[in-house]
Parts: structure tokens; C-alpha cells; sequence
């Protein structure tokens, strides 16, 4: 099955309400399941008295302002095109396709994502510095999931 078609089964999944899709075509058989999809747990709203409030004083006490947890570096996010297990190196033991700092070209093998046991390689679509790599080797990639930044 080509592999736009299956993109677009999993956009189909993901924006529907449906849990599970099973498409055959010829020998292939495609079958896309959410995973971790509960009932929706009953709400129940409580409404309390409002507490009493208080007044503020004239000039509120200065808090000392300190640095924000660093924040993601900024440049093209280079988001996952499937659900599937991110690979860095096309082999175990193997030398990873990019490290941070390393100049890439458009074009260029960032990683291999593993989907119904057919190894994607997953190019970059822009040209720079790796800034940053978002997942782990061997962790699972959600469809849209950010995995590098390339500034």
C-alpha cells in the first residue's frame, strides 16, 4: 500500500471519532487501532460558595524575577509523518545519521521511523544547524510529534 495512503488512513483515524480502521487491498491488509482511548469518565460539577476576598494591599512586595526554564531553541521544527519507533542510526551499534550542530541539506537522512515493520528513512525538509533532537533512539513517535529543530 503506498505509503500516502496510509497518511491519509491515520489522519482519517486521528480526526474521527472511530477507534480502529481495517482496510484490505488485494493481499495487503491495513489495520490502524488508537491506542489508550478510555470512556470518558463521568464530570460532575460542584458548586461552592466563593471564598471571601481579602484586600490588596497598596503596592504589592516585589518577588525577585528569576530565569525561565530554557525554552526549545528556535528554528524549523521537523515534525514525525507517522505513528511508529524512532531510530537514529540505521542499525543498532551503528553511527547515528545527524548530531546536534551538524549542518544538514535538504534532502539529507535525519532518522528511520519503524511502522508495521517497514523502515522509513525520514529526510530533512529544510536546509541548516541541528539545533536540537526531541526523542530519544528507539522511543515511539506519535503523527505530528516534534522530533528535530533545524535553525
Amino acid at each position: 500500500m503506498d505509503l500516502r495512503k496510509l497518511k491519509a488512513l491515520i489522519d482519517l483515524v486521528e480526526k474521527s471519532g472511530i477507534a480502529e480502521l481495517e482496510i484490505t487491498e488485494g493481499e495487503e491488509k491495513v489495520r490502524i487501532a488508537k491506542q489508550g482511548i478510555a470512556a470518558p469518565a463521568p464530570t460532575y460539577v460542584h458548586h461552592a460558595a466563593p471564598p471571601p476576598q481579602t484586600p490588596l494591599p497598596a503596592t504589592l512586595p516585589s518577588v525577585a524575577s528569576e530565569p525561565l526554564a530554557a525554552a526549545e531553541p528556535e528554528g524549523h521544527v521537523v515534525k514525525a509523518p507517522m505513528v511508529g519507533t524512532f531510530y537514529r542510526s540505521g542499525s543498532p551499534g551503528s553511527q547515528s545519521f545527524v548530531e546536534i550542530g551538524q549542518a544538514v541539506k535538504e534532502g539529507d537522512t535525519l532518522c528511520i521511523i519503524e511502522a508495521m515493520k517497514l523502515m522509513n528513512e525520514i529526510e530533512a525538509d529544510a536546509a541548516g544547524v541541528i539545533k536540537a533532537i526531541l526523542v530519544e533512539n528507539g522511543q515511539p513517535v506519535e503523527y505530528g510529534q516534534p522530533m528535530f529543530i533545524i535553525g
